[in-house]
């Protein structure tokens, strides 16, 4: 298959007319700019797609949600990851990995061990639909804070448990890439970075630390943040909190739901100019609602109400995640934050799939990389996904 026409979204965060090979399902051949010469020739019977001026970026990543058009990652069942991952296919988004809720121990460790056996049967390739990849999963519970739980269960939370974390681990056969925690919960929260950062990364989820408690918890290997202002002190010039101690780790990278509703426009703006685009992931943190009606949905097992892009819970009122998928947070990004184009394509594509340890295989459109490729019309609207070769 060969795509011509199309502005090339290049590893040095610029666009350039060009053309693309993909082959066997990974990109083959990327053509740019003056080395483009005659351009790609194409073989007998080969496919040419005309992207009529197209931007040609790489699939987004998102690697942390809850579900969409009905199903949570949460429901615990091959079926419900299977409906997911097509409809974030379908939106451009080709890898995913899904949080995890606030929910007893067993219960976790079963959904671990069915997304695990997903991910098995994906591997073998018998499934013919186009479906993004499940590259990951995202425990943001059970070892956070009662006083920062948002919509999570409180009757689930936890003190960090390395043998409980292990456990995680061993039942999701590798697939879990984050555990987070509250560190001010816990005296050993230090001793339980150190022993488990080597083996999966820390990031610091729904807590209610100070600029101190933080600080030390990155300087023990912890490495991400999620949601970064959600469910965590606010930055105040006197008290500065996690934010503070995320902007003085240049090690960590940082999650923002820019969904429009979580974090103001000039926040966001803020943080890119404060730490630098290189750390900032874009994410979703949509729940089942997304690319649903109006109405009363659940997270994490609490009711939730959605009108429009806004989620909260029906018991105070406080957000509960989102309901937008994250190619519609980037056009949030681009169109009513200010944020360029090529900064925020990096942001969803090269920096998720560099925190998630598959920057090989995923995150540009590189030669030798899976061939997964979105085009875009100038005003940002889907034109085409391509999947592993395939046209959605």
């Amino acid at each position: 298959m060969i795509v011509k026409n199309v502005k090339v979204y290049r590893e040095d965060q610029t666009f350039a007319d060009g053309e693309i090979r993909i082959l066997d399902g990974v990109f083959e051949k990327v053509c740019t700019g003056a080395g483009r010469g005659e351009g790609i020739l194409a073989e007998k019977d080969e496919t040419v797609i005309d992207g009529d001026g197209a931007y040609a970026i790489p699939g987004l990543i998102d690697l942390h949600f809850h579900g969409c058009m009905g199903d949570d990652f949460c429901d615990g069942t091959k079926e419900a990851i299977g409906r997911i991952a097509e409809y974030e296919a379908s939106v451009g988004v080709t890898a995913i990995a899904p949080a995890t809720m606030t929910l007893p121990v067993e219960e976790l460790v079963r959904i671990l061990s069915v997304a695990a056996e997903y991910r098995r049967e994906e591997a073998s390739g018998q499934d013919a639909r186009i479906r993004a990849d499940l590259v990951g999963v995202n425990m943001e519970g059970p070892f956070i804070s009662k006083m920062k739980k948002g919509a999570q269960d409180e009757r689930n939370i936890l003190p960090c448990d390395a043998s409980i974390a292990r456990r995680f681990l061993e039942a999701s056969e590798g697939l879990v890439k984050f555990i987070g925690i509250a560190p001010e919960e816990s005296e050993h929260s230090a001793a339980f970075v150190k022993e488990m950062k080597d083996d999966v990364h820390i990031s610091l989820a729904h807590t209610n630390a100070d600029y101190d408690s933080a600080k030390a918890a990155f300087d023990a290997g912890a490495s991400h943040a999620v949601h970064l202002y959600n469910a965590m002190p606010p930055f105040t010039h006197r008290a500065p909190g996690v934010v503070g101690a995320v902007a003085d780790s240049p090690q960590v990278m940082a999650e923002l739901i820019c969904d429009g509703v979580h974090i103001h426009p000039a926040v966001v703006r803020a943080t890119f100019q404060m730490m630098g685009a290189q750390r900032m992931i874009l994410i979703s943190d949509s729940m089942r609602a997304t690319g649903m009606p109006d109405g009363r949905y659940t997270l994490g097992g609490l009711d939730v109400d959605v009108v429009g892009n806004r989620a909260t819970l029906v018991s105070d009122g406080a957000l509960a995640g989102s309901a937008t998928n994250l190619m519609d947070c980037l056009r949030t990004v681009v169109k009513k934050m200010g944020i360029p184009l090529e900064t925020a394509v990096a942001c969803a594509s090269a920096n998720p799939a560099k925190s998630l340890g598959i920057y090989d295989s995923y995150g540009s459109v590189t030669p030798g990389k899976k061939g997964h490729l979105v085009l875009l019309d100038k005003d940002l609207e889907l034109k085409a996904v391509i999947k592993d070769g395939k046209v959605l």
